[in-house]
């Protein structure tokens, strides 16, 4: 009698899943090596061994394919910031701890080009700034929103420059410049943040008046 497979054969759906995440995979590793522009369809139908049409029966076009590849690494990103910094601990604590996790998930080899350079290249600054806004740039906001007072200082406004100074730091990394030097510069800056705020939120003695 022929033994049974162990494993229960794939659902509809799961194959689906399993096209849909390989077409996003090779596409990943093309947009990295080639760039948007330089990478075709059929270049990543020919690499995943499908069909262009089972490429459009997931994606619009090879836009939409490339806008749902850099909303898994943004996901991503934001996933491995939230690890490390869990909501039980202390808002300080938390952006270093996320301060720190940001800059090692973008040093994933490609993460930097697509998120960074490829997306507003392709998709435009506004898509792309509102992709990192829903991930990344929202832990950050959220983060300083716990440790800062917002009578102190516009949250926004700071989230908007720290997200800059952030993705500057992750581009001179992916460039070639020292990590260790960068974490440093990055963690130094969250740290004066803090110390700002804490020094404006420490009341000040009030002076007494002594007698003629």
């Amino acid at each position: 009698m022929q033994e049974k497979s162990a494993r229960a054969p794939r659902s509809n759906r799961e194959r689906t899943e399993a096209t849909r995440q390989a077409l996003m995979d090779a596409a990943r590793a093309l947009f990295v090596e080639r760039g948007y522009g330089e990478t075709s369809t059929p270049d990543i139908c020919a690499a995943t061994g499908t069909t262009r049409g089972a490429l459009y029966h997931h994606f619009v076009d090879k836009r939409d394919l490339f806008r749902h590849v850099l909303q898994r690494e943004a996901q991503a990103v934001a996933a491995d910031i939230e690890t490390a910094a869990p909501s039980g601990l202390p808002p300080e604590q938390a952006l270093i701890a996320g301060a720190e996790a940001y800059l090692r998930a973008m040093s994933l080899p490609g993460r930097t080009r697509l998120l960074l350079i490829e997306g507003p290249a392709a998709l435009g600054h506004a898509e792309t700034d509102a992709i990192d806004r829903r991930h990344a740039a929202r832990s950050l906001r959220d983060g300083l929103a716990a440790a800062l007072d917002p009578a102190q200082v516009p949250i926004d406004a700071l989230a908007a420059l720290l997200s800059a100074a952030f993705d500057r730091a992750a581009l001179e990394i992916d460039a070639g410049a020292d990590p260790a030097q960068a974490r440093a510069a990055m963690l130094w800056l969250i740290g004066q943040v803090l110390a700002t705020g804490a020094a404006q939120d420490t009341p000040k003695p009030v002076k007494r008046r002594t007698k003629a």
